[in-house]
This record gives structure tokens, C-alpha cells and sequence, in this order.
């Protein structure tokens, strides 16, 4: 076995995981910044991140009501 040269395999292994992890500390410190800023977002809209689901249901509710008053509010033609 040559010695030499698994150590220079295990070398380039170790400095690919060392660069694996670099990658994904920097990943992982993005995805908590966009996080904190998500999590600003809901409170400048005073939305409580445990019930995005029932506020995600509202907003749908109020936007088909204002369409459906826009779509009232529009001429419409007769045909008589």
C-alpha cells in the first residue's frame, strides 16, 4: 500500500469537508438572518408566526370580498 498517497487522498478529503462546512455554516447563518427579518416582518403586521395558516385563510377571505365589491362596482351592460 502506498502510504503516500492515501494520505494525500485523505488530505483532499478532509479539506473538502472542510469546505462543505464552510458552505453550509454560511448557508445556515443566511437562512437565520432571513429568519429574524420574517420574523420582524410578522410583528410590524402584528401576525402571530403560530397562526400563518388562519391568517394566510383571512387574507384569501378579504381579498375575494374586495373582488368580488370591484366586480360589483363595475358598469355593466344590458341587453335589453
Amino acid at each position: 500500500m502506498d502510504y503516500d498517497m492515501k494520505l494525500s487522498q485523505l488530505k483532499k478529503e478532509l479539506d473538502k469537508a472542510k469546505t462543505e462546512r464552510t458552505r453550509a455554516e454560511t448557508k445556515l447563518e443566511s437562512l437565520n438572518k432571513q429568519k429574524e427579518d420574517l420574523l420582524l416582518q410578522f410583528k410590524e403586521y402584528n401576525i402571530d408566526p403560530e397562526n400563518i395558516d388562519q391568517e394566510i385563510e383571512i387574507l384569501k377571505i378579504e381579498i375575494e370580498r374586495l373582488l368580488t365589491e370591484a366586480d360589483n362596482l363595475l358598469p355593466r351592460e344590458s341587453h335589453e
